[in-house]
């Protein structure tokens, strides 16, 4: 028995280098994770949980290669639970009962089971609710990973049983930690020159997982001499940037471009704007929500902001890609330097409250048309007053129902073209009340 057990040491031994050098590097406790200083050391949620008598189920969310694994096995680890590794995209139902039923008898020896689901938001509503009864007694101590948003992609029965702790990208300081980490136990440092070095970090995107595995690469390589940032891009492929064009990411990167246009900053509207196109967005999606933006955040206050949207539409319809994403770029500046007013939206979403809660009333009758005799003797057309015909173009009649007080919806900014636009209603106003007057005292007399 002892000679066996040297030989499976000695296998050990040897295989050891053969290991992915991310897996080599996994931290033995807390203290060695790398990054989440929000949430890990002494009253950081982490280890407030971990220092709790009764462990809630938890949901890692954050992007790849951050670390969730390691802080799942490192929970189960410190408080001496049996821990369990799953990934959605290959387990299924009869898997999952399986466990379910070893968990349930550890738990009936006093023994906890810490099941780590990873990419969790691949089980559909049915497999997650699976998970509820036993999360709720106890009898497992879940675990999910995801990269997905939990608001959209973890059901709200799950999701109010357990905590959700948020993970960030890891920054070029943490990144560094991690390289001379991998320098220590490669035992040699990394063979590139200072340039290429920060080039290597920043192409890792903050995912400490590519960082390790492009250096395991580069080391497989044995350079001569050290490389510049020139070579190792030969050697070396980019990480492709995160981005799902039905994802997080998605939504995250249109919502910073079209705010940042809304926020009148036309070079980081360019940044985000760039982003998306490299990530490979439909330009044609852009394009619409460019026109969204038009008429929503700029409106009236500068009318031609719909127009330039429009023709750069038709432009890259016509000229392509690449050539056709410039006028994509010079819509963005036009529009994050136009003058902002959602007025006409505002007045819209109002009208619509209104209408909504308004029932089926009638225009007045002087308003209707009146085609026929009958329509005539119910009064339809009576009284109306033929705007062009008077004296300022103008009647100053009533064009609401008659059940329905006036109302004011729309309500111009004073900026831009909405300027003017503030100035003619002033003027239709007064010149409302002052025809009423007019008309109130010929009655009278």
């Amino acid at each position: 028995m002892t000679n066996l057990l040297n030989q499976i040491e000695n296998q050990a031994e040897l295989s050891a280098p053969l290991r992915p050098l991310a897996d080599r590097l996994r931290p033995d406790n807390m203290a060695e994770v790398i990054g989440h200083e929000d949430l890990i050391g002494d009253g950081k949620p982490i280890n407030n949980l971990i220092a709790s008598t009764n462990l809630p189920s938890i949901i890692l969310w954050g992007p790849p290669g951050v670390g969730k694994t390691t802080i799942a096995r490192l929970i189960a680890q410190k408080k001496d639970y049996h821990f369990v590794q799953i990934s959605a995209v290959f387990s299924n139902t009869s898997e999952l009962r399986k466990i379910f039923a070893k968990a349930r008898a550890h738990w009936k020896d006093g023994k906890g089971t810490v099941l780590f689901v990873d990419e969790i938001h691949r089980f559909n509503k049915s497999q997650q609710d699976g998970f509820l009864p036993y999360v709720e007694d106890g009898t497992i101590k879940l675990i999910g990973s995801t990269t997905e948003n939990v608001s959209f992609e973890i059901n709200p029965a799950l999701l109010s049983r357990v905590r959700v702790l948020s993970l960030s990208r890891l920054n070029q300081n943490d990144l560094e930690k991690l390289a001379l980490r991998a320098e220590k136990c490669l035992e040699a440092p990394l063979p590139l020159t200072k340039e290429a070095r920060q080039w290597l970090l920043v192409m890792a995107d903050g995912d400490g997982r590519s960082l390790l595995n492009n250096i395991e690469q580069l080391c497989a390589l044995k350079p001569d001499k050290d490389l510049d940032a020139n070579a190792l891009s030969s050697f070396l492929t980019q990480r492709a940037t995160s981005y799902d064009k039905t994802g997080d990411w998605h939504y995250n990167l249109i919502s910073a471009l079209h705010k940042s246009v809304r926020g009148s900053d036309p070079d980081a509207a360019l940044y985000w704007l760039a982003r998306m196109i490299h990530a490979g967005e439909d330009p044609h999606y852009l394009l619409r929500r460019i026109t969204r933006m038009a008429v929503e955040d700029i409106g009236l206050a500068d009318p031609d902001a719909l127009e330039l949207a429009i023709n750069s539409w038709v432009a890259f319809d016509r000229l392509g890609s690449p050539e056709g994403e410039l006028a994509i770029a010079q819509a963005i500046i036009y529009l994050a330097l136009a003058p902002k007013s959602n007025a006409s939206y505002v007045a819209y979403k109002a009208a619509i409250r209104d209408a909504k809660v308004s029932g089926s009333l009638q225009p007045p009758k002087h308003i209707l048309n009146a085609p026929t005799k009958l329509m005539k003797d119910f009064g339809f057309g009576k009284g109306y007053k033929y705007d062009h015909d008077l004296p300022h173009g103008f009647s100053g009649q009533n064009y609401f129902p008659e059940r329905l007080n006036r109302v004011k919806y729309y309500k111009p900014m004073k900026k831009g073209f909405e300027h003017t636009l503030a100035k003619r209603l002033k003027y239709f106003e007064d010149l409302r009340v002052q025809l009423y007057k007019e008309t109130t005292q010929e009655t009278k007399q």
